[in-house]
């Protein structure tokens, strides 16, 4: 056989081989044997390696290949994969539908709301879509020209973990997407225009699909007893078994797990190709913004449908309701087929179906405000809560916790659950020796949600607050306005312990490699006092400690070794500075970069330690970016002969300091904005307060947490706070969401 008959042959059963995946892992329909499809896979297997220049990456060999991992990189989201507000019941929705009827109809908006939106706001129920919210991973999967480019976990929104290896190996996930024929389009209810420009950003331009990961019952079950056999440790619950499947640095291994995926958005990014085919179809660039919530898609119905022919497996059980009483009859009829179904699931996300009320009602917070996440109760369970034990902070708070008899809550065991602080203590009314219901809120974070009081045998104990810590019995203090009880004790060894755990955790210094049990190991040998003394080890130093062979010293003093130059914005938040959180860490950063512009890399704490001592309580009162109560946490730390003392010793033992990039540009402090400050306040409409910070930072303008006489404006969103009345009482400039925009697009 030719290459160029080989070439034919290989198209061909790979258009077969996709056919019968497709009809199988989507339509659910088996329209050949397993044993044939394997014959297909296998020839196109053995031509490939006959001539293996012919291999392409969307071959169905190749969703399983390569070496394994040494670790995941990062991945930014073109836009943020943004939370869900919950709502636990029917109440709750109907809350939450008043609260957008409410928010429409705000004076700024319903002059420009579209007819369904107005008579949304006059009482009609709109069409809401229903979609089982499964119990997996979220996963956001990149196509480029009809190609699967890359795939990455949710992370904390905005960046995730790049996990395109893995995923490639859930069959199904299509490698390439469907060409898919006009007629499937108009059946779908696109026009003409629409469908050629749909086409062309499938064969050349950017899609996003997000979905869930999920691992079956089936194959859950199926894992556990192969382990059990293998005498290997049992995955927790399904949820778990596809997070730790996807993970897994060796795709072989997540392949075995046999994982699943779900669609549930379609995002037509913001990218250049995308730009210029819809300038191609005379589309505008305002268009393509809003290209997955409107201008091509009208409904999450129709989103959906696309995803499905384009390849991608939906749920056939996701429903169009028309009004809540649908919505309600979907819920009731889902949990009651909640066990049977072949995956887990906690809820029902109930969505407007219409995409126009997505761009309309925006996001507010980190969740927006056109989908709600109706879950089940949480999963409950009754124990006896033995003792309450005192957690001591990296700033001396002490938080209780509830020691419980050991209880299974949706097959995980608890022992212990969050009581908050002593507030929550009284509010429930909790006594050692109750009969308390746990539960996992969300299915994830263990709470006491309440006390059966009724069940008292006149043995229970009363709960008393702490007078002295319970590791160091130092005093301990209420300050006036907090909640926290807070040991004052500086040489309480839990305080001082949690805070070198922070100085090396992954988003301080990054010297996380040491692990917490050997940094505890090195403060109760005495090798390690404080932060600074990590930089004056040894390896005989740690040679002399139990269970220390010589590679695993060695390799510690050099992960050391690589840290002792550290950015000044990861140095300040790992000091642990009370009320000194990473954003505002950067702010002093950046004006330290401003204050010293000669100063770029390898400079001397020194420096640093002599220009924020010398500020005083009024300049640090009077910076834009820091807080009142962060400046007098901020001016106590500089002017404190024990933190002064530290940092000198952490310059002898070789530490120096250097800016990262984002304080640099702040601190360049250049574009048309330069020099002018804003405060944000309320929630934006059409902007996320973050894209809002982003575009004033691009254009040099500043951005601070508290209203000055020196803020250049104030910009005001829906349910504006004090700040608001602060700009008013100063006589600062307001700005609307729309005068922003104005001003944006203006310099």
């Amino acid at each position: 056989m030719t290459s160029e008959q080989a070439k034919n042959r290989i198209e061909k059963l790979k258009v077969e081989i996709n056919l019968h995946r497709y009809n199988y892992h989507v339509l659910d329909q088996e329209s050949i044997s397993p044993a044939a499809l394997d014959s297909l896979k296998n020839e196109l297997y053995q031509l490939e390696n006959e001539f293996p220049e012919l291999i392409t990456p969307d071959s169905p060999t190749q969703r399983i290949g390569g070496e394994p991992l040494e670790k995941f990189q990062k991945s930014i989201h073109s836009r943020p994969m943004i939370s869900l507000f919950d709502a636990f019941s029917e109440g709750d929705i109907i809350d939450w539908e008043e609260k957008d009827r409410r928010f429409l109809a705000s004076q700024e908006i319903l002059p420009t709301l579209f007819p369904e939106a107005r008579q949304f706001v006059g009482g009609q129920e709109p069409e809401y879509f229903c979609e089982l919210k499964l119990d997996g991973l979220a996963i956001n999967i990149n196509f480029h020209g009809g190609l699967l480019e890359k795939a990455a976990t949710r992370g904390d929104g905005k960046v995730g973990e790049d996990v395109t290896t893995n995923v490639r190996t859930i069959a199904s996930v299509p490698l390439s997407l469907r060409l898919i024929s006009q007629e499937e389009l108009k059946s779908l209810g696109f026009s003409e225009q629409i469908i050629d420009l749909i086409i062309s950003l499938v064969r050349e331009g950017d899609l996003e699909f997000r979905g869930e990961s999920v691992m079956t019952k089936k194959v859950f079950t199926a894992l556990n007893e192969k382990y059990r056999k293998l005498g290997k440790a049992e995955l927790a619950n399904t949820r778990n078994g596809v997070a730790g499947s996807l993970r897994q640095l060796d795709p072989k291994i997540s392949a075995e797990r046999l994982l699943d995926f779900f669609v549930y958005d379609l995002i037509i990014p913001n990218t250049e190709i995308n730009q210029e085919i819809f300038e191609r179809f005379n589309f505008s660039i305002a268009q393509l913004k809003s290209a997955d919530r409107g201008a091509l898609l009208s409904t999450r119905f129709q989103s959906n449908a696309l995803a499905s022919i384009l390849g991608f497996k939906t749920l056939e059980a996701n429903r169009i309701c028309a009004g809540l009483k649908e919505v309600f009859a979907f819920f009731k009829e889902v949990a009651l087929k909640r066990e049977k179904l072949p995956f887990d699931i906690d809820g029902v996300v109930v969505k407007f179906n219409d995409l126009r009320f997505w761009e309309t009602l925006g996001i507010v917070g980190k969740a927006p405000r056109y989908m709600m996440a109706y879950k089940f109760p949480a999963i409950q369970a009754t124990t006896i809560v033995e003792d309450v034990l005192w957690q001591i902070g990296r700033t001396g708070v002490l938080t209780p916790t509830a020691a419980l008899t050991p209880v299974a809550v949706a097959g995980v065991t608890i022992s212990r659950a969050t009581l908050h602080n002593w507030d929550e203590i009284e509010r429930l009314g909790l006594m050692i020796g109750d009969t308390v219901i746990i539960e996992r809120a969300g299915d994830v974070i263990p709470k006491v949600s309440s006390v059966l009081v009724n069940l008292r045998s006149g043995l229970e104990k009363k709960i008393n607050y702490p007078r002295v810590c319970p590791r160091c019995e130092g005093l301990v203090t209420k300050e006036d306005g907090e909640v926290a009880f807070r040991c004052l004790n500086p040489k309480c060894y839990a305080v001082n312990l949690r805070r070198l755990t922070h100085f090396v955790s992954k988003n301080a210094t990054g010297l996380d490699g040491l692990g917490v049990k050997i940094v505890e190991q090195l403060f109760s040998e005495g090798l390690m006092k404080d932060a600074a003394d990590l930089f004056l080890l040894h390896e005989s130093d740690l040679l002399s400690l139990p269970r220390f062979a010589e590679k695993k010293a060695k390799n510690i003093i050099k992960t050391i070794d690589e840290h002792r130059v550290i950015s000044l914005n990861r140095f300040i938040f790992a000091l642990g500075i009370r009320h000194v959180g990473e954003e505002s860490a950067s702010a002093l950063a950046t004006l330290f970069a401003k204050s010293k512009p000669e100063l770029k890399a390898n400079f001397s704490l020194l420096e640093v330690k002599d220009f924020f001592a010398s500020l005083k309580i009024e300049e640090w009162q009077d910076l834009e970016d820091i807080g009142p109560k962060v400046s007098e946490s901020l001016f106590e730390f500089w002017h404190n002969d024990h933190n002064l003392k530290l940092l000198e010793k952490f310059s002898q033992s070789g530490v120096s300091l250097n800016l990262d990039q984002a304080s640099l540009t702040a601190a360049a402090d250049s574009g048309p904005l330069k020099g002018q400050s804003f405060v944000l306040t309320g929630s934006l409409l059409r902007l996320t307060r973050e894209e809002a910070k982003d575009k004033i930072k691009a254009l040099g303008g500043q951005i601070s947490s508290a209203v000055s006489r020196k803020t250049s404006f104030v910009v005001v969103g829906e349910a504006p706070g004090d700040k608001y009345e602060k700009a008013k009482e100063l006589g600062v400039k307001i700005l609307n969401e729309t005068e922003l925009e104005q001003l944006l697009s203006g310099v």
